[in-house]
Parts: structure tokens; sequence; C-alpha cells
């Protein structure tokens, strides 16, 4: 009898292990560095370490519905692991033209209806939820969760509401001291573990679903959602009031995939600049055909107030047919693709097919493919949103993209919008550029046609746009996606020394900095935001930043520290470009960089760097030539907010 209590005990215990066995996953990256461990029990839980270090634990995730919760006690239906390896090579290359992609996932197959999709690569790890349910259902909540095992500190972007357009400064707090009644943060959110590793936390393949915010929870951070508008009031001519809201944050397929929550783990800043997280978890291109679409600078009007002067300028400047001229024979002189025509090219900004007499869009649409110029519209949202026939409209016109802007908001039914405007746009071969936007999440892999997002404190902020804070994008924003930041100042000021007033709009930045970032920050649809006078009036300084391309082969950092400085270098064909920018923080910052990245032994190397006197002249600068090779390194010295810029070429 002892001998049978003893073995049916046996069997118990062994049944208990063998089911306790089957709830505990792993999912390991690659190269066998970083690790998801998964676990069933109440919630689906996950923790998140690299060499075994753990960087989050206790992390929980379920989606919240109208009468369930999936991943509330989560009944495992079965499991399924495995292996990609397969190379993207994106429309609109910007940090590379051949992406690996390369990563081991594991489905986990739930009983309900949904599956939890995780897959680790070789710097993070992301998950996404996939459902099987009939018809359509309407999801109150989502549940991210995540908790740091120490006090991190956290790099947010903390608007006071839902109505934001992704433009506030970002804040530097510690988990401990960011309260739950603080502001919430929008995504990217850069988290420091104060020791080696940092981590990127934002989303991928975005669709049908509202943009991710974070809080502070009582035990860590968590997700927040602007919930679906329901009804809508007037709010002048670019904006509506939300009147009422439902209790759900999405209204979708009850089969689908749902965005990607993704996190970038790096052992150094430069892994930050060189991720390309956002395109390996993008949907593919629904275009077959993007021979049309073509990448560019364009010259822009509207930071600089329409007023270009001097003695070649024999009209009254401002909003008018001669001006904009004056714009397309510089652009079209330097070999810049694009004029932007900002607020004021029509009657109204309500009425986009009635052009102002005083501009004559049509004769500018003929005079630009005169000279090899194509021309971009500015409109608010709300007009396209009400004539979304306008893109064949104008496409019969021969205009090359949109500018579209003051959305302000990310709920599911702005997100649908986007997505709505660059399928319409791609059908009648019009490219877009959404300011007043969140941030990049994918939809400019799916719609290759959307060439840029702002979502950035930009230029545009004036006084409000330091390279203190500016630091941070090459980190966060523009590690996330293409960024509209529109760069290219010629009047260049230390914040001490700062006044600017359009039509004299000034940068706070060396001049130096100015050209570096042409080559630092990343847009397939990039800025000249300057008067053309000013272009044409620092010429050595404009046929580089005209030279410098707005989609990459290759990109490689070489310095890195977030918030800090960044130096990096680009190629594309034969030619090399290095960038390097640098907060205020310090005097002067010394860099010995090496050149070992160069494939040819010896280059031609045109240089820009700041001036003896741009420490407190911001304008100075030394442009410098010499001959290196790819045993060489070049010694690069940057003032406060200063910069450095060059050009490599074979010899």
């Amino acid at each position: 009898m002892k001998t049978i209590r003893l073995l049916t005990c046996l069997f118990f215990v062994f049944g208990l292990f063998k089911s306790y066995s089957q709830q505990k996953f792993e999912v390991i990256s690659p190269n066998g560095e970083i690790k998801a461990s998964i676990s069933l029990n109440d919630k689906i839980y996950y923790s998140v370490s690299i060499n075994n270090e753990i960087l989050a634990s206790g992390n929980h995730l379920a989606l919240i519905l109208q009468n369930e919760t999936l991943g509330a006690n989560p009944k495992l239906a079965g499991s399924k692991t495995g292996k990609i390896n397969e190379i993207i090579k994106p429309a609109l290359p910007l940090k590379y033209a051949s992406v690996a992609n390369t990563y081991n996932y594991l489905v986990l197959n739930f009983k309900g209806g949904y599956s939890v999709e995780f897959r680790a690569f070789d710097d993070g790890i992301a998950y996404r939820f996939i459902t099987a349910k009939k018809g359509e259902i309407e999801i109150l909540n989502e549940d991210f969760s995540v908790n740091f095992p120490e006090d991190y500190i956290l790099h947010l972007q903390q608007p006071g509401c839902f109505k934001t357009s992704y433009e506030e400064p970002y804040s530097q707090t510690s988990v401990k001291d960011w309260k739950p009644s603080d502001k919430m943060s929008t995504l990217p959110v850069l988290a420091d573990s104060k020791k080696q590793y940092k981590i990127l936390i934002s989303e991928s393949d975005l669709s049908d679903y509202p943009c991710l915010f974070l809080k502070r929870t009582e035990n860590g951070i968590g997700a927040v959602f602007p919930k679906v508008p329901l009804d809508f009031g007037p709010d002048g001519d670019r904006s509506l009031k939300i009147l009422k809201e439902a209790n759900y944050i999405a209204k979708t397929a009850g089969t689908r995939s749902f965005p990607w929550r993704y996190f970038v783990i790096t052992k150094n800043d430069k892994q930050l600049i060189e991720n390309t997280m956002t395109l390996k978890l993008a949907p593919k291109s629904e275009l077959k055909d993007v021979s049309w679409i073509k990448p560019g600078q364009a010259s822009w009007e509207w930071w600089n107030g329409a007023t270009p002067y001097g003695p070649d300028v024999n009209f009254l400047s401002g909003y008018n047919l001669d001006t904009y001229k004056y714009y397309i024979d510089f652009a079209s002189k330097f070999g810049i693709k694009y004029i932007i025509m900002d607020e004021g090219w029509a009657n109204s900004t309500t009425d986009p097919y009635s052009p102002n007499p005083n501009v004559d869009v049509h004769e500018l649409i003929r005079y630009g493919k005169e000279k090899n110029v194509g021309i971009v519209l500015w409109l608010t949202w709300l007009t396209v949103d009400k004539n979304m026939a306008l893109f064949k409209t104008f496409k019969e016109w021969g205009i090359a993209g949109v500018k579209i802007d003051f959305m302000d908001r990310s709920d599911q039914v702005m997100v649908n919008y986007y997505e709505k405007v660059a399928k319409e746009a791609a059908q009648h071969h019009i490219f877009v550029d959404f300011h007043g936007a969140f941030k990049p999440a994918g939809l400019e892999y799916k719609y290759p046609n959307l060439l840029s997002y702002e979502g950035v404190r930009g230029m545009e902020q004036m006084d409000g746009c330091r390279p203190d804070n500016s630091l941070y994008l090459p980190f966060m924003r523009n590690a996330v996606g293409p960024m509209d930041y529109t760069p290219g100042a010629m009047i260049s000021m230390q914040p001490e020394a700062y006044r600017s007033e359009r039509p004299n709009s000034a940068s706070i930045g060396t001049r130096a900095y100015q050209l570096a970032l042409f080559v630092v920050f990343e847009s397939s649809l990039q800025m000249l935001a300057d008067n053309p006078t000013l272009y044409y009036r620092e010429k050595e300084c404009t046929d580089f930043i005209t030279s410098v391309p707005t989609t990459w082969d290759e990109t490689k950092a070489l310095e890195a520290q977030a918030g800090q400085y960044v130096i990096v270098a680009k190629r594309k064909g034969n030619k090399w470009f290095i960038g390097g920018i640098v907060n205020g923080s310090e005097k002067e910052r010394l860099f010995d960089v090496k050149l070992d990245f160069l494939k040819a032994k010896k280059y031609k190397i045109t240089s820009f760097e700041d001036g003896i006197n741009a420490g407190n002249q911001a304008m100075d600068y030394r442009k410098k030539t010499a001959e290196v090779s790819n045993t060489d390194s070049v010694k690069i010295k940057m003032v406060k907010n200063g910069g450095w810029a060059a050009v490599l070429e074979e010899i």
C-alpha cells in the first residue's frame, strides 16, 4: 500500500512538474545574448535580459475586450518556434540599402482565439498579439506593463494631453521620481540602466489602432491610449473638437495582428543610431511600383518669410508668383528637387481647388517642370479629409507631393486617416510629408510614398530648438523613423546672444552644426529652411548641403553619447559623409576618429569645422581640404553647440 501511495505521489508530482515546465518558455537572440523569458500564470508574464543581466522583470501583457481579457488566466493550446534569416531592401533606405533581418521567434497559441508572438533579435525583443475572433471586437484597453529592477533614468517627451504634435522638449527623470500623477509620455521612451545598457521602447506596424503612450504606475510603467472619438465639433479652419468619446480605444477586425511593442537593447549608444527595428517589424510595401517615388531636398519659404532680397531681386517679395519663381530658380541652380509652397498658395485654407491668383500655381507647375523642380503643396488635414478627391486633381495639375499639417492627434480615427491619405496619394503618384504629426511606426514602409513626419521639436520652434534637446533626437526620435526637422539656417547664434524674428530667422548652434545636421538627421524629404539670398551669399556651405543625399547605402556611428554628442559616417555609392554635433554643456570637445571604415585607400576630404571664435560668434567656420587614407584618423574639435561636417571622395 505504501508503494502504491508513493507511486501515486510521484506521478502527481511528475504531472505537476510537466505542467509547470510547459508554462515556461524562452526565446533567445541568434547571438545568444538577449533573452525573453515567458511564464504563464494568472497573466502572461515576461522578463528581458542581456548576458544574464535582468533589464526588466515581472512585465505582463493583455488585451482587454468588452467581455473578456486576452491574457488573463491564459490556457495554452500550443506553441511554435523558429528562426528567420532574410534581407530587407527598403524602397527608401534611411540607413542601409540592405538590412539583415535575423531573429528567433516563439508563438504561443491560447484557447479563446488568440496568440502572442515574441521575436528575439541581436539588438532587442518584440512582441505582438494576434487574434482570430469573428466579426468586430471592441478593445477597452491594452495592458503593457514594464517593471525595471532598479531606478533607471528615463528620457521622456511629456505632453499635457492626447492633443499633441509630439513637439514637447525631452525631460529626464528617474523611475522613482516619475509619479503616477505626472504627465504621460509619448513614444519612443529611452530607459538608461545607469550601468552599461539602454532600452529604447517604441512600436511598429501601427494600423487601425491608436498610438501607445506610457505613464507611471504603482509598480513600473504602463500603457495609456486615447479613446475612439465619436462626435466632433468645429474648431477653426484646421482642427476639430472632440465632443464625445467611446469607452473603448479601438473597434477593429476580430481577426488580425496588432502593433508590435519593441525594446531595442544596446550595450553602447552607437547601436541606437544604427538600429532598424521599426523597419524589421514593419509590414511589407503595398506598392508594387515605387520607381516614381523620388526622395530629395526641398527649398521651403515659410521659415524665412518668403522674402528674398538683394540686387537680383527686382520685385516685391512675398507670397506671389515672382517670389516662387525665384525659389524655383534657386532650387534648379543647386539641383534641389522640390520647393514647398506653404500656407497662402490657395485662396483659403479650406478650398484646395482655388489657387491664390497672386501665386498662380499652374504657371509655377509649368515653370518648375521647365527647370526640373517639383511643387509640393501645404494643406490642413481637415481640408484633405473633406476633399480626398484632391489627389486625383493634383495629379492632373502636376503636383509632386503634399505637406499635410495640424493633425495633432493619435487616436484610432486619426491613425486610420494617415493610412487612408498615404494609400490614396500613392494611387495618384503623390508623396506625403506629415506635419503636426505623431512619430513613425511603420506606415512609411507599407506606403513608401510617405517620405517623412515632423513629430519633432525642430527649427520651427526658434529659441525653443536648442542643441541640448536636439542631441537626443538621433538616439530617440530619429532612431524610430524619418524626421522633418527643417534644418539649414545660415544665421547662427549661441544661446546667450540669440535674437530672431521672421524674416531674419536664426538658429541656435554654430554654422558647422547646421551643415552637420544634413548628415546626422534622417529624412527622405530634407528641407533647406532658409532664404535663397543667404544660400547664394554662403555658396560654399550651400554647395555642401545640396550635395548631401537623403537616402543612404550604409551608416556607421563613430562616437555617440545620448544627449551629449554624436559623430556618424554615411555612405552613398563611393562617397562618405561625416557629421558631428555636440550640446552646450562643455566649452569644447575633442575627438580622434579613425577612418578604418573606408573601403578605398585614398580619399580627398573636404571638411567644415567650428572657427576659432565660434564659441562666441556662431557663424565662424573653417573649410579645409586634405588627403587621407583608411589607416588615418581625423582630429575633430567642436565648440559648445558646435558641429563638424565632411565629404570624402575617392582619389
